[in-house]
């Protein structure tokens, strides 16, 4: 099988592997180069992967969409980090999340920002409106 894990900005990882474990909504499942097609939502959480050579290797996927069609196996989630041990790949996460955390409190300060000017521009119109 060929395993694609596909970000909004570019292909986190392409590579040949012999099975791939991940988290649905439904609970965990494993696909191997036989299983029927299947398409799944995936949760946050860990993916494990192992390549022709029998080694594993972890994903931290935020949640996403899962298909295997034939012999591709292709994930579509907003945010992964790749490991090869969970140890490294806690760490990881851990930074990535707080990078996150700090763009998504900055955009977040930006959209009240604007909420609040349009808020005020409104009232302001209303009142020359009124007069």
């Amino acid at each position: 099988m060929n395993l694609k894990i596909l970000l909004p900005t570019k292909v986190l990882l392409s590579s040949p592997v012999k099975k791939v474990v991940a988290e649905g909504e439904n609970g965990a499942f494993c696909l191997l180069p036989r299983h029927v097609d299947f398409v799944s939502a995936l949760v946050p959480g860990i993916l494990s992967y192992r390549d022709p050579q029998g080694e594993e290797h972890f994903a931290a996927v935020a949640e996403g969409i899962l298909v295997k069609s034939g012999e591709e196996v292709r994930i579509s989630t907003r945010s992964a980090v790749l490991g090869t041990d969970l140890g490294t790949l806690r760490k990881t996460v851990a930074e990535e999340f707080l990078v996150l955390d700090d763009r998504e409190r900055t955009a977040r300060t930006a959209v009240a920002r604007l909420e609040a000017d349009f808020v005020r521009r409104f009232l302001q119109f209303e009142e020359h409106r009124n007069v």
